[in-house]
């Protein structure tokens, strides 16, 4: 035992000496990019520099870690230590959502937002109590394989076989869906570093994921993962402290944000009462009632405008206009709807988006306002609903979930859960102040600025994607001046944008891009090792071919992988819907499939087959049905939205429907094999 444990903090002491010379390398490597940039050097050649070196670097990763070892593939060994698996956890879960994302939709929706932290950071608490120490004890693979033991039995293995199918179309369908959000913000990035479209970016992006995952499975992804916590940390903390010492005078900006709000707030206020916002707000009401009148006037306003447009078209190229007013008529006329249920869409979405712009500035830390008091209590109880979610998803997620499994013990699993929340909320404690004091610095910087001398991150910004620009900034009612109804921001582009609206060098504006790619890549590393290892080890190998080789294994989900990696990147360049979106879609499945299934397995002996089935079955089933019949981008119709809860929340139904099915389910039929009750008192036996 002596000798394990000195091995054990050798082992330690390497891997803290290797990551603190990346450190030191890192800082070198940003001190060297400033002082190019100073001499000179052009901002695109700084990006593909910065694009790289942070491929070479997870390469490098890769190519050392590589390994056709079972454990070693799918859970790095079970010798990761907590401090690193901590890191390694934490970068998995700040995702492209988090990063990128998070601080975006606090700056637009402002208290409301607040949701997304407290529903993460209070669901990795409820892994920690629940389910991750109880996993490691099992000593498994994966999250099917956990099922499969609990629900089928030892003999049972039809049963068995049926509860790890159910389960890996779970893992697929929550993994595939959050990985695509991933790979969309790889191509967004790929294509701020690069210049290159956006569609290419996510190609380019999509090497860096593989050449990690493919080559060393969980070990090399573990390895990188602490690496890309270091970039990510460093990427958020600096833009953020340069801002919090900008407007407040103090470096830590979790503290010094609280006295920018009450500025914010007056800011806010004043320009509410400004006349020249009024003016633009009423435009946009206008714009919207047109929409309406077109809307109320179809099918004729749809044939008379399709007329109107050929006619503008053909006016243009009879007179010989410039190419660029031709070019202009004809991309009105391409892009006019096909049909007039086409255009019932499109023009309900364009009157949405006019009214919603039409509105005057939301006070950011006001919590719930509205109109009127049920108005109010919709926004409370969309929030409280979003946080549930968001909690008991995060305690089914697959990829998090699975690197439970990568400590030595149980002990350092717990561990290992206290280091995560702590790297996670360097982060998540730092993002409101991030928002308010980004808002505060477009609000009096930007708002009231001629048009004539625009930053130049605006329009470099509206032109990394062309077909759906991330920032728009019209002269609506011709004065010449900024007005912030004039203004609209993708929430996306916020935390990549900072650095440019904070007035730092480009050097941390590229470092701020490393670091979201960092989020990106560290994600979907981990997702699509879930997705193919479900498939190679929960389906190939457990019900295939049990009698495969080691080595057919790991190059079947290598394979897998690969596969799953190019149909994730398709769909993600199809732009589906925006970041957080797609997260909060996978958060609800997951919660609704896996979560009542994974508790009972732990701590409910009386929870059997039956019961699971119908758990994961009635979750799923009720949460997609939601999604549909709700979500216009799938579909749906927001007018048919049970007591006002809004489609990213479909889980606050699914996970109660899915957790009565199992209990009924279970009571009704008979008690599970004594196997099962043996495997409950095993893993939750006292160390």
């Amino acid at each position: 035992m002596t000798g394990t444990a000195a091995k054990t903090r050798s082992y330690f002491r390497r891997l803290a000496r290797y990551y603190l010379w990346f450190t030191l390398c890192f800082a070198l490597f940003l001190g060297a990019l400033a002082i190019l940039e100073h001499e000179g050097m052009p901002r695109q050649w700084i990006g593909h520099l910065y694009m790289f070196a942070t491929i070479v670097l997870y390469a490098i990763i890769g190519v050392v870690s590589r390994t056709s070892n079972v454990s070693e593939y799918y859970v790095a060994g079970r010798r990761v230590p907590a401090l690193f698996n901590g890191m390694a956890t934490a970068a998995d879960w700040i995702s492209a959502a988090s990063f990128i994302s998070l601080a975006g939709t606090l700056y637009l929706h402002g208290f409301d937002a607040l949701a997304y932290v407290m529903g993460w950071t209070g669901g990795y608490c409820l892994v920690a109590l629940l389910i991750a120490p109880y996993l490691r004890r099992f000593a498994q693979y994966t999250i099917p394989d956990f099922l499969a033991a609990r629900y089928g039995g030892e003999t049972a293995t039809r049963q068995g076989s049926i509860v790890r199918a159910l389960a890996v179309g779970g893992t697929i369908v929550v993994s595939f869906t959050y990985v695509v959000a991933q790979i969309y913000a790889v191509g967004l990035i790929a294509s701020r570093f690069t210049g290159v479209d956006f569609s290419v970016g996510i190609f380019l992006g999509l090497a860096s994921i593989l050449v990690c995952s493919f080559l060393g499975g969980m070990r090399a992804i573990t390895w990188t993962q602490v690496a890309q916590y270091i970039i990510i940390l460093v990427a958020f903390l600096i833009p953020t402290i340069w801002l919090s010492m900008k407007f407040a005078g103090n470096p830590v900006p979790q503290v010094a944000y609280g006295s920018v709000l009450p500025k914010l707030a007056a800011r806010e206020a004043q320009l509410a009462a400004d006349p020249r916002e009024a003016e633009v707000r009423a435009r946009f009401h206008a714009r919207a009632d047109d929409y309406a009148a077109r809307i109320a006037a179809l099918p004729h306003s749809w044939e008379a405008g399709k007329i109107e447009a050929q006619r503008r078209l053909d006016k243009a190229r009879g007179r010989n206009a410039p190419l660029t007013e031709v070019r202009s008529a004809e991309r009105e006329l391409l892009d006019y709807p096909r049909t007039a249920d086409e255009a019932a869409r499109a023009w309900t979405e364009l009157r949405a988006a006019n009214l919603a712009r039409a509105q005057p500035p939301e006070p950011h830390a006001e919590p719930f306002p509205g109109k009127t008091r049920e108005e109010s209590d919709i926004r409370r109880n969309n929030f409280l609903s979003l946080v549930f979610c968001l909690m008991f998803g995060t305690a089914a997620l697959p990829h998090i979930l699975m690197r439970s499994y990568t400590t030595p013990s149980v002990h350092e699993t717990r561990v290992s859960v206290f280091w995560t929340l702590f790297f996670i909320l360097l982060i998540y404690l730092t993002m409101p102040a991030l928002a308010v004091l980004a808002k505060y610095d477009i609000y009096t910087a930007l708002v009231g600025t001629g048009f004539d001398s625009l930053p130049t991150w605006v329009s470099y910004w509206a032109n990394v994607d062309k077909s759906n620009p991330l920032i728009s900034i019209v002269d609506i009612n011709g004065d010449g001046i900024v007005q912030l109804a004039e203004i609209a921001i993708d929430g996306d582009v916020l935390t990549l944008a900072t650095p440019e609206i904070g007035g730092l060098p480009y050097v941390i504006s590229g470092l701020v891009a490393a670091g979201g790619l960092a989020a990106a890549l560290s994600t979907a590393d981990g997702l699509l090792l879930a997705i193919s290892n479900a498939l190679s080890h929960d389906i190939y190998f457990k019900i295939v071919d049990p009698g495969a080789s080691t080595q057919k294994r790991v190059t079947i989900s290598k394979l897998l992988l690969l596969a799953v990696a190019f149909i994730a990147a398709y769909v993600a360049s199809q732009k589906p819907a925006d970041i957080l979106s797609l997260v909060g879609a996978a958060f609800s499945l997951a919660g609704s499939t896996m979560f009542p299934a994974l508790v009972a397995g732990v701590f409910w002996k009386r929870a059997n087959f039956a019961g699971a089935i119908a758990g994961m079955a009635t979750g799923f089933l009720v949460c997609i049905y939601y999604m549909l019949h709700t979500n216009p981008m799938l579909g749906g119709n927001l007018d048919a939205v049970w007591f006002h809860i809004a489609p990213i929340s479909a889980g606050v139904f699914g996970v109660p429907a899915g957790a009565l099915a199992l209990v009924v389910a279970s009571l009704v039929t008979a008690p599970p094999p004594r196997a099962s009750g043996g495997l409950v008192a095993h893993i939750r036996a006292p160390e």
